[in-house]
């Protein structure tokens, strides 16, 4: 006979934690289903060599939303951030580095050692993504509108908005209308000449897509990061512990609020009667019956695989198999013996410059290129790097003296034109090393051990559906009411009783709970009535 519980999360991912907390929250009792022996799904720490425990997948927050950290009192539940002073490093070729302070004089400071004009105009573009941000912010925190018969609150939320939108001014509303279809590398060159910083600002507009500097709408992406963090090339925030700790706080959060959390519960099946959703099978044959099935998982794996699309109409099937969903991103976590030494930094204080994230890419056209290869199936030989080297805050990382390095690398498509990724593990790892040589001469010999994880990897391991790290890419046809699907961005599918809460819902903007705290919204008005 089948157990009963009172919903079931598959996943156990930060969104779904996060939704759990909130249906706890409000009374009910959901319990989390995670595939892998640890709650967390992206967002963990592993040990990868005897000694040397780093954030598998992302090594810094999104920022998560702040009403999450406080809702959940994470804080009380062990979570400790780390944001250094440095937003990023940026290092040039040339042998010169940009550091870009958080604080916005020191950044001009910085700026002003490679153009008195750029330092000048930095104030003003990050005043900008300030103010539209704000307003973008109010947009990823609403559920998107029912466009077809728009309810009370859709209405009055989108009213708001509009209201925000207003109160910009005619310069920035004009901004945010052009902005959002806009080439990221034709929106940075409005504001700066000097290169470094154009593609340092820039690769937070493609960070994570499928999309270079000069495709259309990867200033939306920029925008939407802007949202969370109005510093034009990011700042930095990192979990003492790895990114692990964030995970491990929601989970404790969520048990304290009354949901129950099981690892090693793989689900195999959505069981659906009637078109409802009544209850999950697992992969070892276990029937949980529930009202409610929320799923984590990104929207192709749960209404394609874990659902058996003969319950979905033709139509629905095929535009969900329609939407882009094939990962650019690849992995390498490196043990080193010994700290790096970056020839850009050999004058300055070194460790400072590297508690941040460390930015190689130099030049937009540069960035392009290394697109440009993973659109003809060719993971790119001089690629675009994001690098932390956590362990210099977080010493609990490494043994003693030693280090450890997180790499993403982009773009490495999900699908290689010649062999696959088994046989191109090693040469992708080659790679990321001796791009990084060229920039700290010497660390292929501090290397004692290296994690290299594919596109491939994160469907296998991580359960990505093509390998995407956001569950589908975030576009201008992917994001608000088209998220994952046009009539479909509202957590619900066309399965009754059956929800989506993953970063492949509305907004889906990286680690920051959004899509799991809206999703949660609706969900709780539904079970309600």
């Amino acid at each position: 006979m089948a157990a009963t519980r009172d919903i079931v999360i598959i996943g156990g991912g930060h969104n779904g934690l996060v939704t759990a907390f909130y249906l706890a929250k409000a009374g009910f009792k959901p319990l989390v289903l995670e595939r892998r022996g640890q709650a967390g799904g992206c967002a963990v720490t592993e040990e990868f060599h005897p000694g040397f425990r780093c954030s598998a997948l992302a090594h810094s927050c999104g920022p998560l939303l702040p009403e999450v950290v406080s809702d959940m009192n994470l804080a009380r539940h062990g979570l400790r951030m780390i944001t250094p002073d440095v937003g990023v490093t940026a290092l040039s070729p040339d042998g010169r580095a940009l550091v870009l302070y958080n604080d916005l004089k020191r950044a001009a400071d910085e700026i002003r050692k490679f153009s008195a004009k750029d330092a000048a105009k930095y104030p003003e573009f990050q005043q900008s993504l300030e103010k539209i941000g704000g307003v973008i912010g109010q947009a990823l925190r609403m559920t998107p509108p029912n466009i077809d018969d728009p309810s009370r609150s859709d209405l009055w939320a989108m009213l708001t908005t509009g209201r925000s939108l207003r109160k910009l001014g005619k310069k920035d509303m004009y901004r945010v209308l052009r902005w959002g279809p806009m080439a990221v590398a034709d929106l940075v060159a409005e504001y700066f000449e000097t290169e470094l910083l154009r593609a340092t600002i820039a690769a937070r507009g493609i960070f994570g897509t499928s999309l270079g500097p000069w495709s259309a709408g990867s200033s939306l992406v920029l925008l939407i990061r802007a949202a969370g963090d109005s510093h034009p090339a990011g700042a930095a925030s990192f979990a003492q512990g790895g990114m692990g700790a964030v995970t491990q706080a929601m989970a404790a959060a969520a048990k304290e609020a009354g949901a129950e959390i099981r690892t090693d519960a793989a689900v195999q099946q959505v069981v659906v009667k009637d078109s409802a959703a009544t209850g999950v099978i697992l992969a070892n044959g276990e029937e949980i019956s529930t009202k409610a099935v929320i799923s984590n998982a990104d929207p192709r794996r749960t209404l394609l695989k874990l659902v058996d699309p003969t319950h979905l109409t033709p139509d629905f099937v095929m535009k969900l198999q329609n939407v882009r969903m094939a990962g650019t991103v690849a992995k390498v976590n490196l043990a080193l013996s010994g700290l790096p030494k970056f020839t850009a930094l050999a004058s300055t204080n070194n460790d400072d410059a590297l508690r941040s994230r460390i930015h190689i890419g130099p030049e937009i056209d540069y960035l392009e290129r290394a697109f440009d290869e993973s659109k003809y199936g060719n993971f790119s030989p001089h690629p675009y790097l994001e690098v932390a080297i956590p362990s210099l805050t977080d010493a609990s990382l490494a043994p003693a003296g030693k280090h450890v390095m997180s790499v993403y690398m982009q773009f490495a498509p999900y699908k290689l034109k010649g062999p696959d990724w088994n046989a191109q593990r090693g040469a992708l790892g080659e790679t990321v090393i001796k791009k990084l040589a060229e920039y700290a001469p010497g660390i292929a010999d501090l290397i004692e051990a290296q994690q290299i994880i594919t596109p491939k990897d994160l469907e296998d391991t991580y359960g990505l559906t093509g390998g995407h790290i956001f569950h589908g890419e975030l576009a201008l046809d992917q994001f608000f009411t088209m998220r994952p699907l046009l009539d479909w961005a509202r957590y619900r599918t066309p399965i009754q009783n059956l929800y989506l809460c993953g970063a492949g819902t509305h907004p889906g903007a990286g680690l920051t709970g959004g899509s799991g705290a809206n999703a949660a919204k609706e969900i709780v008005k539904e079970l309600r009535k």
